[in-house]
């Protein structure tokens, strides 16, 4: 199996190298912190779609050579956490995450995005008949040689436009292939106890992603720790084994629908797999 590290102490290893600083945000007072030209965060309003919801968007201009982190960042990565709590109603939240880029850190894997960051947020009404205003207090990490831990404040008050921002249009159109997109015919998984945790095996039957595939998996609840998985192909079978480690360091019930698979091709496909089967 991989290295049982943390996450965590990965991260804090990294950040020893950093300071924490705030950045300066669009619409906000700005902080004293990094400078303009490194990370500069604006909410995109978009719009209304036909549901009901309001397809916003956060978008990270970032300095060149400079990235941030996806979901799941990988060994070392800062993954980006939002506090909504500011907002008015707001009764849930939908991100839709482009096709992220694999980066090797002093020999360590991550996953982000170089340059610029355009992420749908798509944010249901908690009332359909009363206007939604945003405000959120976004955490992430922006990395050159070192990695810095970022806050960053965004804000806005939605209008009932229906017209759709080019912008955001072509993040959507970069979303990672759904399995049936890609050929997915099966995607089954076994869970057995460990230690501290449970010990989860993958097995998707899927058309080769690319050279030097991996796969990422997540679950529903961050809280839990998760390894890098072993990825290992055998024709058109991809297996995935991965330690997953609760808080409390004991085994749990796993809801296999939380389940979320991403593998990753050498050639820059990225293919994501929701639920598995027992």
């Amino acid at each position: 199996m991989s290295t049982r590290t943390p996450t965590h102490a990965v991260i804090g290893a990294i950040l020893a190298l950093g300071v924490a600083v705030p950045a300066a945000a669009q619409g906000l007072p700005d902080n004293q912190g990094l400078p303009d030209n490194i990370v500069r965060a604006t909410l995109l309003e978009g719009w209304r779609t036909e549901s009901g919801t309001q397809m916003a968007a956060l978008r990270l201009d970032l300095a060149p050579g400079w990235k941030t982190y996806w979901r799941a960042p990988g060994e070392g990565g800062i993954p980006p956490r939002f506090d909504w709590s500011g907002s008015k109603n707001i009764g849930g939240v939908t991100f839709h995450w482009p096709r992220p880029e694999v980066f090797d850190l002093n020999g360590l894997r991550t996953i982000g995005y170089y340059h610029e960051l355009v992420l749908p947020i798509e944010i249901s009404p908690a009332d359909a008949n009363r206007p939604i205003s945003a405000v959120a207090r976004v955490d992430l990490g922006v990395c050159e040689q070192i990695c810095v831990p970022v806050t960053v404040a965004i804000r806005a008050a939605f209008d009932e436009s229906t017209r759709p921002d080019p912008v955001i249009l072509a993040s959507l159109d970069r979303m990672p292939e759904t399995g049936a997109e890609a050929g997915l015919s099966a995607s089954r998984c076994s869970a057995e106890p460990i230690r501290d945790g449970l010990r989860l095996t993958s097995l998707l039957t899927l058309p080769p992603v690319g050279p030097d595939e991996f796969a990422v998996v997540e679950l529903a609840d961050q809280s839990i720790w998760i390894s890098q998985a072993d990825t290992l192909r055998t024709g058109f079978d991809l297996s995935a084994t991965a330690d997953l480690v609760p808080a409390n360091a004991k085994p749990f019930a796993l809801d296999r629908a939380s389940v979320r698979i991403t593998v990753f091709g050498g050639s820059g496909r990225v293919v994501e797999v929701q639920g598995c089967t027992g």
